[in-house]
């Protein structure tokens, strides 16, 4: 099981079936929905202000999700996948977004409902990112519209955290 830790008497708490590798560590005044995963060596720690993720959404592998005492909360929707190796720090993320692999999401900006983030981007502070666009690059911009169907990727984590549940 990961490691899981309460900050100043405050203790994460989670749904069903979700999946937290061995390795994962979940701090603090952090609420996860049903059937989420958080993968090897991923952090969410929520110190200073909380962290709340709806259901279907996935952490993956070496990403870390914090957030500022100034700013405020981060707050990641439903069915949203944030890639391998991204930084969230005290932003929102809107459902069914995808966060590219290796990318930065600073404080209080905004990833619209269904849009992509693309891997290696840098969105910067106070950045608001439409729904169903693709933002690149750094510093982010405007790419062109999210195709149907680019963004189902959560469903898979879904299933690969059921094998990974049925192995405890």
């Amino acid at each position: 099981m990961a490691l899981i830790k309460s900050y100043r008497g405050v203790s994460p708490k989670w749904g069903n079936k979700c999946y937290f590798s061995e390795n994962a560590t979940i701090v603090g005044d952090v609420t996860i929905g049903d059937e989420c995963s958080v993968w090897f060596n991923a952090v969410v720690r929520g110190d200073v202000a909380p962290i709340t993720i709806g259901d279907r959404t996935n952490v993956q592998d070496g990403s870390c999700v914090h957030v500022t005492h100034d700013t405020g909360p981060t707050v990641i929707g439903s069915d949203v996948t944030i890639g391998h190796n991204v930084t969230v720090h005290a932003c929102t993320i809107h459902d069914g977004a995808l966060i590219g692999m290796g990318s930065t999401l600073l404080d209080n900006c905004e990833v619209g409902e269904g849009s992509i983030v693309a891997a290696g981007a840098l969105v910067l502070q106070n950045t608001k990112i439409p729904p169903g666009e693709i933002w690149g690059g750094v510093p982010a911009k405007y790419i062109k519209p999210v195709r149907p169907g680019q963004t189902d990727n959560a469903k898979h984590y879904v299933e690969y955290s059921k094998y990974y549940l049925s192995e405890e």
